[in-house]
């Protein structure tokens, strides 16, 4: 199918009122020539969330990431900051480091042109005799990055608005966690063989959990007391209100911040367009995504627990339970999304109705046509 009648499919569904909403068409996830439009159009113009500050804690703490088809690197440099660069050479184009680790400076493996964590070139062996060649005109390229409630964020696109511009509603709506205090205790990196807006709308409903959980977290969730609002233009949420399966899941008896309810209310957030954090008063976990074609998605995942539970003398049992439950999870995820891949290819697959249950997808529905596809999204104003 053409990429512009998956553009006309999804136009049609964003179309529709909530109350007759639809899934997206199986051509907005198997349509290359549509992902091509998501990697110029999303990729390559948002902010993406590569994981949590803490990762890189100390100057030469780096990790690697391919952004919209683009080597970056993300360090901490010498003076503390965090950095983005272009992970390509100057030289004869090599990408440079891989996965993550520490490094006093950037080598290429090619000819051993060397950078510095700020990116500007250090050495470059037997160049002298070149006499066009002046080392300090050449400093790798840039890349914005802001860290916001401990996060670490990317973006190609040099006129975005900053991350805390941007999602300050999102920190308005669960300042009381104190999410930015939270402790990663583990990151992994994973690739998966569905879509990437699959996974992505697998995380924004909680209408999956009693069944594809079922021996999980599926028996603790109640969707009758689920409470899914209206998306906002850069994310949407939902809450859910229950006694946790694990302690780490309630707030712990020395945190003050929350009262009431908020003690055993957990948030589900998808900031657009891939970060995707379960926030607990206890601990949080999260997926960031980056499309891998479009039958197979990169994932970041990681979690930890909140600073009471990190200050428990059982904080590394916690952490080991926490690990445990959360692989369990995603060995669960992972069959039901990519069963969904498998599904939508087939010739007889059509996006059936969404429940009540499902409002984020319609949202994100949305968010994704006004990006790919030029649809206008409306928002109702609170009234005053």
């Amino acid at each position: 199918m053409s990429s512009q009648s998956t553009i006309n499919e999804l136009l049609a569904a964003a179309s529709r009122p909530f109350e007759d909403a639809v899934a997206m068409p199986p051509s907005v996830y198997k349509d290359s020539a549509f992902l091509d439009r998501e990697l110029e159009t999303i990729f390559g113009q948002e902010w993406i969330c590569v994981g949590r500050a803490s990762a890189l804690a100390n100057p030469g703490d780096y990790l690697t990431y391919d952004l919209a088809g683009q080597p970056i690197i993300v360090l901490r440099d010498r003076e503390g900051q965090l950095r983005a660069l272009s992970n390509v050479c100057l030289h004869r184009m090599s990408t440079l480091l891989e996965g993550s680790g520490n490094t006093r400076s950037i080598v290429c493996s090619y000819h051993a042109w060397t950078y510095n964590l700020d990116g500007t070139l250090r050495g470059a062996p037997f160049m002298k005799e070149t006499t066009g060649f002046c080392k300090e005109d050449y400093r790798l390229p840039q890349i914005r990055c802001e860290a916001w409630l401990g996060w670490i964020y990317v973006t190609l696109n040099k006129d975005a608005a900053s991350v805390r511009e941007l999602f300050r509603p999102v920190e308005e709506l669960v300042s009381h966690y104190g999410m930015e205090n939270y402790v990663e205790c583990f990151r992994e990196t994973h690739v998966w063989d569905t879509n990437w807006k699959v996974l992505a709308e697998n995380f924004m409903e909680s209408y999956h959990l009693p069944v594809c959980h079922a021996a999980t977290v599926g028996p603790h969730s109640k969707l009758k007391e689920m409470v899914c609002p209206p998306g906002l233009p850069v994310f949407n949420y939902h809450w859910i209100t229950k006694e946790a399966s694990l302690a780490i899941g309630n707030a712990h008896p020395d945190n003050t911040r929350l009262q009431g309810d908020w003690r055993k209310t957990t948030a589900l957030l998808a900031l657009y367009p891939s970060h995707l954090i379960t926030l607990t008063p206890g601990y949080f976990w999260y997926l960031s995504l980056h499309p891998k074609g479009t039958g197979q998605v990169h994932i970041t995942y990681g979690g930890g627990l909140s600073p009471e539970f990190m200050a428990d003398p059982k904080a590394e049992e916690y952490i080991r339970d926490l690990k445990v439950l959360l692989d369990e999870v995603n060995v669960e995820d992972r069959e039901c999304t990519e069963k969904v891949f498998r599904g939508l290819n087939a010739d007889a697959a059509k996006a059936g109705h969404l429940s009540y249950l499902e409002r984020p997808i319609y949202d994100f529905t949305q968010y994704i046509a006004e990006r790919a596809a030029g649809f206008e999204r409306a928002f109702q104003v609170a009234a005053e």
